[in-house]
């Protein structure tokens, strides 16, 4: 089974901007509170990737490539609206590669950043531009702001 071991981060301040963006669009064929299936387009691929629930920091994730054209089409046709748009942006800062998404759409206003790790107790430096940790706050998963966009708080 394949894990992922995320934290996640209010942004802030703007002094990580050193690079472009990568536009993110992305939608949820389900956001069932112990599975959802997202459809997601980052430039120039597409995955479908399956997320079981969070306990701690960590949950199961099932990520596969998919056709452009078919994702367009889910995202366009199949996913909860309003669709999850935004900008990534990956950041290096001590030895960990950041990814910092500032969203657009319904949930303009919103940056967090997000740090995989390797194990839920890893240590690591904190950017000086992190504000509090919303890890555990299920407000803050993308499943959800599609259900409660950032601009409706």
């Amino acid at each position: 089974m394949s894990k992922e071991i995320e934290r996640k981060f209010l942004v802030i301040e703007d002094s990580w901007r050193t690079n472009e963006g990568t536009p993110y669009r992305q939608g949820y064929l389900s956001t069932d509170s112990h599975r959802t299936v997202r459809v997601r387009i980052a430039g120039p691929q597409a995955w479908l990737t399956v997320k079981g629930i969070t306990r701690g920091a960590t949950r199961a994730e099932y990520e596969y490539p998919i056709p452009v054209a078919d994702a367009r089409e889910m995202l366009d046709d199949l996913c909860h609206e309003p669709l999850i748009e935004k900008q990534r942006y990956r950041v290096d800062f001590g030895g960990l590669t950041w990814e910092v998404d500032e969203f657009e759409g319904a949930n303009a206003g919103l940056v967090v950043a997000e740090v995989e790790l390797e194990r839920e107790d890893q240590p690591f430096e904190r950017p000086p531009w992190l504000g509090r940790e919303v890890t555990h706050d299920p407000k803050y998963f993308n499943a959800n702001l599609v259900e409660h966009p950032y601009t409706r708080w």
